[in-house]
């Protein structure tokens, strides 16, 4: 029995050490016909002490940005039940639709930025009741956005399988029905679904949703082991993606949220310049660009615009907002 166990780990230990050879090989050339968007949360402007008008407006404006995707917050929008207030919305869409920008909007109880989920007080600890509410949300805010032109996405939920945030768990039942909610509010978008790079099996996520989103982090911060770099190689994503293709019908893969701000241990207003430089800065921003292009998706949507003007603005320190500019304009 020992050897036979033995064995087992030597075979699982091999397989492993040769799927990490492989995911690091060269791969594919760069994708040179990338297109580069932008999550911009006016509710991250805020926190960062920015004017999100004159946030937005620079991205469009001065980054060139033509592609972006924008969260729903369910507890500003319906702060009291079944009381709306979309004009954060509002005026963000009427933005892109000046530039000629194309909108992902995401809604749903998880959606971008900390602490993930976003649920009203008022809609309890009963699980059966807040699906319902949340279910109506999705309703509403499709029905009252599905006649701008410029959204061409719907996203439901942000990565719903990743135990990841301050967050209940989200089951794929109430994923299901808030898909089905989604299709019947509006029959002329795709949805699209999103999980983890490096954390998640793609399957429970993309077979779910028209497009699928992928995250992609190189260096993050770990409570346990600090600072770490995946020791991961394009190839790791086409190989999820062959995978995915496999085991469900989806062929539409982007990324999603491709890392362009820091991850660091504490919130980056307290957090000197110097050790946010530790997991990104503008060097690290053209590399991580680089390793994008050979990952070989169609569509990238950079995460952390809001601190790259945060930087700017605040800090004189334009570098990765240059850097940002310079990729952009070169894709369109």
């Amino acid at each position: 029995m020992l050897k036979f166990f033995l064995w087992v780990f030597f075979c699982l230990f091999t397989l492993a050490v040769l799927l990490l050879v492989f995911f690091n090989i060269p791969g594919l050339p760069s994708r040179q016909d990338v297109e580069f968007g932008v999550t911009f949360s006016s509710r991250f402007a805020r926190d960062m002490g920015l004017q999100p008008q004159e946030t937005l407006l620079a991205i469009f404006s001065d980054l060139g940005v033509r592609k972006i995707r924008l969260p729903v917050y369910w507890d500003a929008v319906e702060r009291e039940r079944g009381s709306f207030d979309f004009s954060d919305i509002d005026w963000q869409l009427d933005m892109a639709r000046e530039y000629g920008a194309e909108v992902i909007l995401a809604v749903g109880q998880k959606v971008p930025r900390w602490p993930e989920c976003h649920i009203p007080k008022w809609a309890g600890e009963n699980e059966v009741l807040k699906n319902e509410a949340a279910e109506r949300f999705i309703q509403t805010t499709i029905e009252r956005y599905k006649h701008r032109s410029e959204i061409v996405l719907w996203q439901i939920e942000n990565e719903p399988f990743l135990a990841f945030g301050i967050c209940p768990p989200l089951s794929g039942t109430t994923l299901d029905r808030e898909i089905a909610v989604a299709r019947e509010a509006d029959l002329s978008r795709p949805i699209l679904t999103t999980d983890s790079g490096e954390l998640s099996m793609w399957i429970p996520a993309a077979s779910r949703g028209d497009i699928f989103g992928t995250t992609l982090y190189r260096r993050i911060w770990n409570d346990r082991f600090g600072y770490v770099t995946y020791p991961i190689g394009p190839n790791f994503f086409q190989f999820k993606e062959f995978f995915t293709r496999l085991f469900t019908k989806q062929e539409n893969f982007i990324v999603i949220e491709l890392q362009a701000e820091p991850w660091a241990p504490g919130s980056l207003l307290d957090i000197p310049l110097e050790e946010q430089w530790k997991t990104m800065d503008a060097e690290k921003l053209a590399d991580i660009t680089h390793y994008a292009r050979q990952v070989g998706f169609s569509d990238v949507y950079f995460w952390g615009a809001e601190w790259w003007y945060w930087l700017k603005e605040k800090k004189s320190e334009p570098s990765l907002w240059n850097v940002a500019r310079d990729i952009v304009h070169s894709s369109r």
